[in-house]
């Protein structure tokens, strides 16, 4: 898990990160990386959002049904 990850594994991954892509292209990486999470997370708002929309619409209550009354049933 992430949680497991130390101080000298993240820097190990950095240098990697910086080896594989140099220092020019890194900005750039971030910052796209940044406005892809930022989609996302706005995706998912608008999902939420929507799929709640349709929790709360509330259906029309069944008609009212009355019962027979009792003067209409002939006794046998």
């Amino acid at each position: 898990m992430i949680g497991d990850i130390g101080f000298g594994e993240l820097m190990v991954i950095c240098l990697i990160i910086l080896i594989f892509f140099g220092s020019d292209r890194l900005p750039g990486l971030a910052r796209n990386l940044g406005k892809g999470i930022r989609e996302f997370k706005r995706i998912v708002n608008n999902a939420n959002t929507e799929i709640q929309r349709a929790i709360d619409v509330e259906d029309p209550p069944p008609p009212r049904r009355t019962p027979p009354r009792t003067n209409d049933i002939e006794p046998s």
